[in-house]
């Protein structure tokens, strides 16, 4: 399979980028076996690099959709391949194919509380429905059974990243407090940042979507501590998983001052220690 040409990057440094994506890809199993995770170029009316799998199904291959990524490569690659490092599967880089890419219908959930939504959308919310789908639905229709290969496809991508959470390790931390605390002037950096759509707000009007994007935030502070909380947007978003443009997106390394906020909870997963945070106030 030949390496497409990535668009604004010197040819010097694309050699670089696919040696490095060649060595990622050393040990793992061929893509006619395992299918493989891939990388796709932005295209017309699409800036961001967005991460699909491939997967050769008994009767037809089929590309599917999981997430938008960055619309640097650099860090796209490094996304996609962090997510996805556990993984038996490959990870190439490919050109946008619309005859293999775009939906056909057959990966719309058309039945219970998710109905009417692509199965990539719930599989982001709430991944244990679509196992639910792929293991436990009874399909009577041949486009049903259809229906559930593709959710077993999208509980395979689950499973490759339980893997990366089950083997990540983290340096012992302590509770900031008790439930109810009140903390001050805390210094954190980021460490992760997952987006969610809240199914309680998101909502379409006529043939408009609007989505109110969570980021679910995991920070440190200088000793070590581990801190989490959730910051809701205000205003909409017309894409799945995006901050809208008018609020603050959290990237991993960014330094964050919070003057105050409330306990609402400690945890413990692992052998880390977590104290979750509410009414936080930025400095």
């Amino acid at each position: 399979m030949a390496n497409p040409i990535i668009p604004g990057l010197p040819e010097a440094e694309q050699g670089l980028l696919y040696q490095k994506l060649n060595e990622y890809n050393r040990g793992r199993t061929s893509y006619k076996d395992a299918g493989a995770y891939l990388v796709v170029l932005p295209h017309p009316g699409y800036p961001r690099y967005s991460l699909w799998v491939y997967s050769p199904l008994p009767e037809r291959q089929s590309i599917f959709y999981i997430q938008d990524l960055s619309t640097n490569i650099h860090e796209s690659l490094r996304v996609a391949s962090s997510l996805c490092y556990y993984s038996p599967r490959c990870m190439l880089l490919v050109e946008y194919n619309a005859k293999r890419m775009q939906s056909k219908g057959d990966d719309i959930i058309a039945f219970g509380k998710y109905r009417g939504h692509f199965l990539h959308e719930i599989f982001r919310i709430d991944p244990s429905y679509v196992s639910w789908i792929a293991y436990k639905f009874t399909p009577r229709i041949p486009k049903q059974e259809r229906f559930v290969e593709i959710a077993r496809i999208y509980h395979s991508v689950h499973l490759d990243i339980q893997k990366r959470q089950a083997r990540q390790k983290y340096s012992t931390s302590r509770f900031l407090g008790k439930e109810g605390d009140k903390v001050e002037n805390l210094t954190l950096k980021v460490l992760r940042v997952r987006l969610e759509d809240d199914p309680y707000k998101t909502m379409v009007k006529g043939t408009t979507p609007y989505f109110y994007v969570r980021q679910i935030l995991t920070l440190e502070d200088p000793i070590g501590n581990l801190v989490t909380f959730r910051i809701s947007s205000r205003t909409a978003s017309r894409e799945s998983g995006q901050v809208p443009g008018t609020e603050h997106a959290f990237q991993p390394g960014e330094t964050v001052f919070i003057v105050s906020a409330r306990i609402s909870c400690t945890f413990a997963s692992g052998n880390k220690q977590y104290t979750r945070l509410n009414y936080v106030k930025f400095k």
